[in-house]
């Protein structure tokens, strides 16, 4: 494939950042990859595993004559960070982002933006349960969805042109509004994270009681809650407090559910059981079948998984 941007800057060197770096090198889709974190042993382990052309030990050194400009951090300081970099954004540059919440990141990344700047905020739909500039690795959007989510005036070359890019490093990509995407990724991300973290608590309580057998006799279902809880506690923090009116809409309807379940088990109700577990065993066929998952025996705990 054919050079999409000459200069592409990575704002925060994690999982998303390290995979957008390899999965463009993979295809030559930028001249030239620069990347700054905060953190300055972030930024010497991502020169020692060769991530980016070129470590800067500031954002605003990293986004001068940027193209495409990508704010990988925790949606929580995005609004802050674009505050210290928007003087040294290049006039008709792009400014997107890959965090999990979109309305708030519109909400504090637009009065910072300059008139010049096109900001089409992005989500890919990828992760692993590990974090930092190692974990990145280039397959990790490969037939994983991307949302774009352009906000008003957003000028279609520019969208069309991140879609490029996006496509070009293996995500199905499509547009989507902000508030319906909260929605959307509260119930099928965010809630399901807050579940995990929470199941996983009550069993630490456990585990306290009865020593270490809930770790000993861990089954498919705790590991899997286990994967999930083990994933970055800033980052989730975050999502949760930026993305608090979906996720307490889905929360609340989780709740009304697990009342409905209680109550089948106390009454012995064998057949409301049985029908709702169908019903969901299906959305599990639905997943597999669109080829989000693998239906083999380790449920694709693999490195690619998400």
């Amino acid at each position: 494939m054919s050079v999409i941007y000459n200069r592409v800057a990575l704002i925060g060197l994690g999982l998303i950042a390290s995979s957008m770096f390899w999965a463009m090198k993979r295809k030559g889709l930028a001249g030239e990859i620069t990347g700054y974190a905060r953190s300055a042993e972030t930024r010497d382990t991502a020169r020692r595993i060769g991530l980016c052309d070129r470590v800067c030990d500031t954002a605003n050194e990293a986004v001068q004559d940027a193209d495409l400009v990508v704010l990988c951090v925790p949606v929580g300081v995005m609004g802050s960070v674009v505050a210290g970099i928007a003087d040294d954004l290049k006039p008709g540059a792009t400014l997107s982002d890959v965090g999990s919440v979109k309305r708030d990141v519109i909400d504090n990344v637009s009065p910072h933006l300059p008139d010049h700047v096109h900001f089409i905020p992005g989500h890919p739909i990828a992760g692993t349960e590990h974090s930092g500039p190692e974990a990145g690795f280039a397959e990790l959007f490969d037939n994983r969805w991307l949302l774009l989510v352009p906000v008003e005036g957003s000028d279609p070359k520019a969208v069309a042109q991140l879609r490029a890019l996006w496509e070009g490093m293996g995500s199905n990509v499509e547009e989507m509004e902000a508030d319906h995407h909260d929605l959307v990724l509260a119930v099928t991300s965010h809630a399901p994270h807050l579940i995990a973290y929470t199941m996983v608590g009550v069993a630490d309580d456990l585990r306290r009681v009865t020593d270490s057998e809930v770790i000993k006799y861990s089954a498919a279902g705790f590991r899997d809650f286990t994967r999930i809880a083990a994933s970055d506690p800033t980052m989730w923090r975050d999502v949760f407090l930026t993305n608090k009116d979906a996720t307490l809409e889905i929360l609340g309807r989780f709740t009304e559910e697990l009342f409905a379940l209680q109550r089948a088990i106390r009454t012995g109700d064998g057949e409301h059981l049985h029908d709702y577990f169908t019903r969901t065993r299906a959305i599990r066929r639905g997943i597999i079948e669109a080829g989000q998952d693998t239906d083999a025996p380790d449920f694709g705990r693999g490195k690619a998984s998400s």
